[in-house]
């Protein structure tokens, strides 16, 4: 049998928990029920998220069985912040967003065969407590001691901000939330990010004072980079997982981009990879750093796993065409919108001579110089070498009915946009690399 605690331990998954001796066992006796929590505060989950969905799996994987609780009433509500109090949103929204992040997370986990995932709603229990019941029958099991000394409260009542009842009230909430599932389900294990500790912790007491039984919790760490900076965001903002706010391309992308210092944490951390495919690529680093093998199998687990096999492959092939090793015809047009469209860029019209392209692009400053590195055999469009110093743009060098793709040497890439349409970004020399 698979010690998924020690697994976990290995890929850097666990931060706090209750009695390990105890969970260790309960573990080791058979299939285990659990549970962790999602609240729908926006559309789409992000790549922090994927961390405890990771902790999910592997010990969906070592047998045990999954509740995914996705938060309908939590999320109407929204866990205290560092600073400030949460917007309320509209209940629609919540409802909308619920949908949303449960369907995600449908796709990140197993929900067939004998130890398949289920998801759940705490709207579903919560949305029936009165006032009356919340007061009376959970209200006086929680110690005012106890909760003003939690982390996040302490820090939002010393702030100017100070904490507003109903983000104060979100931990009894929460705790109920695992009473429920070990009344219903027989859930007797809560994982969750490290910044819920206090949240875990007042659930598996509420079950001990209310059920006199003994459960565990479980924390996952906030991924850091080696320097101890945040793991996460691009130029854009979050690393979302909806491919609509954050196209799989620039996904692929933020993982491939990861540096030689972090990748081996992170292939433990995000991906499923042995042990032993992990230590030959860590290898691989230390021999063959610019080979880059260790972050191009990130980027392909981590955008297989979340976007299917398919998006994975076209983005690898995306990342191919931009780097002149294969043909950019092949690519789909929202595939090949989403890879250029970051690149300097500038409108161009068929016939329109080579030599002031590479100009208007900003890839040479002047005619003269655009015709002696055509003559030297450095300007390719659509990566075929352009060998005439009176090249015009021809209606075969458009893809996807819009766009020319030009490249200065090796790395200079941009591209033109044809017959007035709309630039794809400000016209300046940039370099890329693979």
């Amino acid at each position: 049998m698979v010690d998924v605690l020690e697994e976990l331990r290995w890929r850097g998954l666990i931060a706090q928990h209750s009695d390990i001796e105890q969970l260790r066992q309960m573990l080791d006796s058979g299939p285990v029920t659990f549970y962790c929590g999602f609240d729908p505060t926006g559309p789409s989950l992000h790549h922090g998220h994927l961390v405890a969905v990771k902790v999910m799996r592997h010990l969906q994987m070592a047998g045990h069985h999954p509740l995914v609780l996705v938060g309908g009433a939590t999320g109407l509500i929204g866990d205290p912040r560092e600073s400030g109090e949460r917007s309320l949103n509209p209940k629609e929204q919540v409802a909308k967003w619920t949908q949303a992040l449960r369907e995600q997370l449908e796709g990140l986990l197993d929900f067939s065969g004998e130890n398949a995932a289920r998801t759940v709603n705490n709207l579903d229990w919560t949305g029936e407590l009165s006032a009356i019941d919340l007061l009376r029958d959970l209200g006086r099991h929680f110690r005012m001691g106890t909760m003003l000394s939690k982390d996040i409260v302490a820090r939002r009542l010393a702030s100017e901000d100070g904490i507003s009842f109903t983000e104060f009230s979100y931990q009894i909430i929460q705790a109920n939330d695992y009473l429920e599932l070990f009344r219903r389900y027989n859930c007797r294990l809560e994982t969750g990010g490290n910044d819920q500790w206090g949240n875990l912790v007042g659930g598996m007491d509420l079950i001990h004072k209310v059920e006199g039984a003994s459960v565990s919790v479980l924390t996952n760490p906030l991924i850091t980079k080696s320097d101890g900076t945040k793991f996460g965001k691009t130029e854009g903002g979050a690393v979302w997982l909806n491919p609509q706010m954050l196209s799989p391309y620039k996904f692929y992308q933020f993982w491939l981009n990861t540096a030689d210092e972090d990748v081996i944490s992170m292939l433990k951390v995000f991906t499923f990879l042995s042990r032993e495919e992990i230590e030959e690529l860590e290898q691989e680093v230390i021999e063959r750093p610019h080979a880059r093998q260790a972050q191009r199998a990130l980027a392909t687990a981590v955008t297989t796993w979340v976007h299917g096999e398919q998006a994975a492959q076209r983005v690898q092939q995306a990342s191919q065409v931009l780097f002149g090793k294969a043909e950019p015809r092949e690519l789909d047009g929202q595939t090949l919108a989403d890879a250029i469209a970051e690149l300097p860029a500038a409108c161009g019209e068929l016939g329109m001579p080579v030599v002031d392209v590479l100009v208007a692009l900003g890839l040479e400053k002047g005619r003269g110089a655009a015709r002696r590195t055509i003559a030297s055999g450095g300007v390719y469009i659509n990566n075929v070498v352009v060998e005439d110093e009176e090249r015009v743009l021809q209606p075969s060098d458009v893809l996807a009915d819009r766009y020319v793709l030009l490249r200065k040497g090796r790395k200079n890439l941009a591209v033109v946009t044809i017959s007035g349409n709309t630039a794809v970004g400000e016209a300046s020399g940039t370099e890329v690399t693979a």
